[in-house]
């Protein structure tokens, strides 16, 4: 099978080839770091963490370059606001987000740039542009001569005549033409600068991940990805630069992933609808954010509500049940004699799991079929699982372990599975009763009773205390070890 990505520049899903075999380079804009992250900000890193983890799970070497924009007009200003450096504001927010990321279990990219440790690769890059003749110096800012580019817009699928007519140049502006993007700053009174042969300032925000990228990844790489709003202008203008500066195709495939609404309106401050990493972490256990953001492909938009997460939830505890029941089974306490209850079709079932799973993967990274995959085997898991009675043969035992064992293994690639199942399961409950008014000792008190009743053969009484738990959100599961109780969400 061969791993098949939607490229954005051919609008097409196309056949994973690496320049290098074997070796992926990909390369992520990372965060302007001025502020906490948003789930906006976690959906880009979750999906991204998960391409890489699978990348590497099939066989393949990755370099994994995500950067740090850590100068900018929004740093400034707020660094300004808040009576402090630049530094000192984006510093304190790149700590922040690792708090983040490492709550959320993602996995470190193998080289985290920060544009200000970056501008002698920057005035490089700017200086070959203008060598080409394809940049030029307007008092002591620089801009890339769109006009230079033949195939500029050809990311974003935007025709530039369309764009330079409904642009306006504004007062006082030095461009020659409106689609002009500037490459280097000027220095203004209070902002950080650097030397330049233009004199002081600092870099414009497109030029910072042409220079790192080439730094540390060649002139040409396999994959760049980011969020669809860097399509345009951003990702249009690197590779105007790059392959302007290079003469070389700059990215061989481009992966973007979709928004995240807030009830189908786009995530912003002013429409109040805001939601920080931190805010949602405070409420939900990190897997079901990962559930909640695997469960929609990473193309497509993503909209954040409660009853979404309470799908999450649930989805994801199910699979957290499957694996406590089957950790259960003790094999000291099979039957050496007992014959085993699998059928070469029960085998097929459960054992098609990794086969379908890449299938659902290698179809553009697809986690919401991946997803399905799990459940049906979760599903014939627990079938093969309810039919054992007795002391279960060895063999049986074996087979379910190794089944559940390989799920956790993949689902791994999406960040969920990792914790001890009963662990998990059990925390689960309790935050369910301290988030409740439920009196625990009350609940097992009437499972007591109605353990009793079973005795008695009172089936009246015990079908009446089963319903009346029910009606308070109390779910029974009678088992081999006893009944145990959760509480099930609103």
């Amino acid at each position: 099978m061969t791993i098949q990505i939607h490229n954005t520049l051919s609008g097409k899903k196309e056949p994973l080839q690496t320049l290098e075999p074997g070796h992926v380079k990909l390369y992520v804009c990372g965060i302007t770091s001025y502020d906490f992250c948003h789930i906006g900000h976690a959906r880009s890193a979750l999906a991204f963490d998960m391409i890489v983890r699978y990348l590497r799970y099939r066989g393949y070497k990755v370099t994994f370059v995500r950067n740090f924009t850590d100068i900018d007009d929004k740093i400034i200003a707020r660094a300004q606001e808040q009576g402090t450096s630049s530094e000192e504001l984006a510093n304190r927010f790149i700590n922040e987000f690792y708090i983040d990321m490492d709550r959320l279990g993602v996995d470190r990219p193998d080289i985290e740039p920060k544009a200000t440790e970056h501008i002698k690769e920057m005035t490089d890059l700017i200086g070959e542009l203008i060598g080409k003749g394809m940049a030029y110096q307007a008092g002591n800012d620089v801009y890339y001569i769109v006009d230079s580019f033949p195939e500029y817009g050809k990311l974003s699928k935007r025709n530039l005549e369309d764009m330079k007519a409904g642009a306006r140049i504004t007062v006082n502006e030095q461009k020659k033409h409106p689609m002009d993007f500037v490459l280097w700053k000027g220095s203004k009174p209070g902002e950080p600068t650097w030397d330049s042969p233009w004199g002081p300032g600092r870099p414009g925000w497109h030029i910072e991940c042409s220079a790192m990228s080439r730094k540390y990844l060649g002139e040409t790489f396999d994959i760049h990805g980011g969020g669809q709003d860097l399509i345009f202008p951003h990702h249009e203008n690197e590779i105007a630069q790059s392959e302007g500066a290079n003469g070389k195709p700059f990215v061989k495939s481009w992966i973007h992933h979709g928004f995240v609404t807030i009830r189908d309106e786009k995530m912003s401050k002013s429409l109040g609808n805001f939601l920080t990493i931190r805010d949602i972490l405070d409420h939900y256990h990190p897997e079901i954010l990962r559930f909640f953001i695997f469960s929609t492909h990473y193309r497509n938009p993503l909209d954040f509500s409660e009853s979404a997460m309470k799908d999450a939830t649930a989805g994801l505890e199910r699979l957290y049940e499957c694996v406590a029941a089957v950790d259960s089974l003790d094999p000291a306490s099979a039957d050496k004699t007992a014959k085993s209850i699998l059928t070469p079709k029960d085998i097929k079932k459960v054992m098609e799991l990794e086969t379908r799973f890449q299938q659902a993967m290698d179809n553009d990274f697809n986690t919401a079929q991946a997803q399905g995959v799990f459940f049906d085997t979760v599903k014939n898991i627990n079938r093969l699982h309810g039919k054992i009675t007795g002391a279960p043969a060895a063999e049986d035992i074996r087979f379910l372990k190794n089944a559940t064992a390989l799920l956790k293994k993949l689902a791994a690639i999406m960040g969920l599975l990792t914790e001890d199942a009963q662990s998990f399961l059990a925390a689960r409950r309790e935050k369910r009763i301290a988030d409740s008014d439920i009196d625990a000792s009350a609940i097992d008190a009437l499972i007591a009773e109605r353990y009793q009743c079973r005795l008695d053969k009172n089936w009246a009484r015990s079908d009446q205390i089963r319903d009346e738990l029910l009606a308070r959100n109390i779910e029974l599961c009678d088992g081999p070890e006893g009944t145990t109780w959760s509480v099930k969400s609103k």
